[in-house]
């Protein structure tokens, strides 16, 4: 091999040079002769054993991460769905004010919803107030505020309340499902039973004239109709609630006037006939 390099010209030789270097090539030989395929070999049992030792240090060590794992996970176990709607009724119904309520539901353990949400975002507003709006479940802000409405539905809905003459102190509003589903899930069957009473003692505590339901969930939980909010917005419908006729309307929700701009002629619509049914307001 020295003999034909011997042989290259200069010219040659500086591009062979070149082609190594291009190629990657650091050097041309070594001191002693290196078998690759040896260390290569050797490499991998070096990483077999080390492999082995961190699987066996990690196996002794699981025990007790893993109980240390599972006490700071640990949450307060949602009761069988028969015994949580049982026991949602009994809160709801020893609330003596909206306030207690609030307070009730705070503090309720018995909803899966309650485990993943940040807090409640059940109520807000003048609890005597008789100008009452109903929303489904809480958004994203309202679980990071804690309060119904918040963040850009909470302002698109004051801006509402403003061009009919109402102020904060003037409405009351709640989300018929007090915590945030996970993912924005809709929530199941008996997770709306759980929360159910909470807000059908709301509306008791409340007495509004009239109660004006925001968006596809809330008139359909007051309801019981599976139609769209397209269909139930701008229909009155009498709900009773603890032997008393409550007028409820249906209208879109906030989101749904962000999302869809059009549908804001119809939902001046339905406000102007909520404030109509409120001559004292």
């Amino acid at each position: 091999m020295s003999s034909s390099i011997d042989a290259l010209s200069p010219a040659e030789l500086g591009q062979l040079m070149y082609f190594y270097a291009e190629s990657g090539v650091e050097w041309l030989l070594e001191d002693e002769p290196v078998d690759r395929f040896v260390e290569l070999e050797r490499q991998i049992a070096e990483r077999s054993r080390v492999a082995a030792a961190n699987r066996e240090t990690k196996a002794a060590e699981t025990p007790s991460r893993e109980r240390s794992v599972a006490a700071a996970s640990i949450k307060p176990a949602a009761l069988p769905d028969g015994e949580a709607v049982s026991e949602a009724q009994r809160i709801a119904s020893a609330a003596q004010s909206v306030e207690q309520l609030v307070e009730a539901v705070g503090a309720f353990t018995g909803c899966n919803l309650r485990n993943s949400a940040r807090a409640s975002a059940f109520f807000k507003g003048a609890a005597a107030s008789k100008i009452v709006i109903a929303g489904g479940c809480p958004g994203p802000d309202d679980d990071r505020h804690g309060a119904p409405f918040s963040g850009a539905h909470g302002e698109m809905l004051n801006r509402m309340m403003a061009a009919l003459g109402w102020g904060s102190d003037d409405v009351a509003v709640f989300n018929v499902i007090p915590w945030r589903p996970p993912g924005n899930r809709a929530p199941t069957p008996h997770e709306v039973e759980i929360c159910r009473p909470f807000s059908t003692r709301l509306v008791e505590l409340l007495q509004p004239r009239a109660l004006l339901s925001m968006g596809n969930f809330s008139a359909r939980f007051f309801t019981g109709s599976q139609e769209s909010i397209h269909s139930l917005r701008g229909r009155w419908v009498n709900l009773t609630v603890n032997g008393q006729i409550v007028p409820l309307l249906p209208t879109f929700h906030p989101q749904d006037l962000i999302s869809a701009p059009a549908c804001k002629r119809l939902a001046w619509r339905d406000l102007l006939e909520f404030k109509a049914r409120l001559p004292q307001a």
